[in-house]
């Protein structure tokens, strides 16, 4: 049994999933996000951090929780040791506003740490704090913006499937493309409403190509799935990118004017004013309900 399963396991008791129903009656407002590829290396934490910045500049408040389980990339992406992870939550030992770490221009992420690994002896009385101190994350944020990891595991497919919004990542590269449309199959299959995709084309050659790109991805969605997918943007290739990732700086603010930056920050008013799906409860506390009940 993976240790989701786990989690899972225990909140669904009758006492644990009437907890989370009541504090789901709680006004809670947040936007919860899944960024996220059908494969690796397509720049996913890149585009999730740079639009969490762009976010910030518009006045809200974001946060990041890194859900890529022991890999850590927001933090090596930024250049910052955070003091605790996820992992002092589930103990008890720190609350969710504790383990946010300071970002850069206001931004702030939670990591993953060690990941769910922790929850394999976690207890109920544990397992009762940590969904009680997801209440502070929707007074403290706007946006939330789960990075999950790469590929379609079942892993990844739950947190998509439990967020109102997916942003997808894909590249141009026809693997990448299957492997975007595969994770939208998978979701299509699940027994449950899905949350609505959003497309983002990274690493093109100019506009028009990412645009084909998403004419494609479009078409094979909705005649074989009858699944309609938003158009968010596209990114051209840009070396000021890689000169940033070694600098472990975001690009938004080590190369302001460069075409990456221009290209996030239209990804980031689009995505702004896009309506969010009314039929779905918003807040981290329906997201972990979702998570907690994937079939349900």
């Amino acid at each position: 049994m993976d240790q989701a399963n786990k989690l899972r396991d225990l909140i669904r008791s009758r006492e644990k999933m009437q907890e989370v129903d009541e504090l789901s009656e709680a006004q809670c407002n947040a936007r919860v996000i899944a960024v996220t590829s059908g494969k690796g290396g397509v720049g996913k934490t890149n585009c999730t951090v740079n639009m969490a910045i762009q976010m910030r500049r518009q006045g809200l408040r974001v946060v990041i929780i890194d859900a890529d389980f022991g890999l850590a990339n927001i933090e090596v992406l930024l250049g910052i040791v955070p003091r605790y992870s996820l992992a002092e939550v589930f103990k008890g030992t720190r609350t969710i506003e504790e383990v946010l770490t300071d970002g850069p221009e206001g931004i702030r992420f939670i990591s993953g740490g060690s990941g769910l690994r922790e929850l394999a002896n976690v207890s109920e009385r544990e397992l009762s704090t940590f969904v009680r101190s997801l209440v502070e994350l929707d007074e403290l944020a706007d946006v939330i913006l789960i990075d999950t990891g790469a590929g379609i595991s079942r892993a990844v497919l739950n947190l998509v499937m439990a967020a109102n919004e997916a942003i997808i990542v894909t590249t141009p590269e026809p693997t990448s493309v299957t492997d975007a449309y595969a994770l939208i199959k998978m979701a299509k299959s699940e027994p449950k409403e899905m949350p609505t995709f959003k497309i983002i084309v990274n690493r093109t050659e100019e506009e028009s190509e990412g645009r084909a790109v998403f004419e494609k991805l479009s078409k094979v969605t909705a005649q074989f799935l009858n699944v309609r997918v938003e158009y968010l943007g596209t990114i051209p290739h840009d070396r000021d990118l890689v000169r940033a990732v070694k600098r472990q700086r975001p690009v938004v603010q080590e190369y302001p004017i460069s075409t990456f930056t221009k290209a996030i920050e239209r990804i980031g008013n689009r995505l702004m004013n896009i309506h969010v799906q009314p039929t779905r409860q918003t807040g981290i506390l329906s997201f972990v309900r979702r998570l907690m009940n994937p079939r349900g």
